[in-house]
């Protein structure tokens, strides 16, 4: 069964720092696409970024702009791995919830989408910028 916890959220002053983390297990084999989305106060489920735990290629939404940064642990396995969003320059537009999710069967070939019927799920870890 995959299982997804994300950890790392908070409250912090507008321009600072976070990272936050997903751990996955119950993965299937070592390609999977993993990705990070948001929930802002009012609006739809939204794409972060994506992460191929295979060939480590990555993917982004336009509006990150270099801000942030998705990583893996080098010390995956096939049935487990960690995989992190470095989040900078936080703007309090960017308070929010945000999750980890992961869709087995293969590398991403883009950016994953919110409405993949086939994503797993996390619970979600809570992002704060305040000014």
């Amino acid at each position: 069964q995959v299982q997804l916890v994300e950890s790392g959220g908070g409250s912090v002053q507008a321009g600072g720092s976070l990272r936050l983390s997903c751990a996955a297990s119950g993965l299937i084999t070592s390609h999977t696409c993993m990705g990070w989305f948001r929930r802002l106060p009012g609006k739809e489920r939204e794409a972060v970024a994506g992460i191929s735990t295979g060939a480590g290629n990555t993917f982004y939404a336009d509006f990150v702009k270099g801000r942030f940064n998705i990583s893996q642990d080098d010390t995956r396995s096939a049935a487990r791995n960690t995989v992190y969003l470095s989040v900078s320059e936080l703007q309090v537009e960017d308070s929010g919830m945000y999750y980890c999710a992961a869709r087995l069967g293969g590398d991403c070939a883009s950016l994953p989408s919110s409405v993949d019927v086939n994503l797993y799920w996390g619970q979600g870890t809570q992002v704060t910028a305040s000014s």
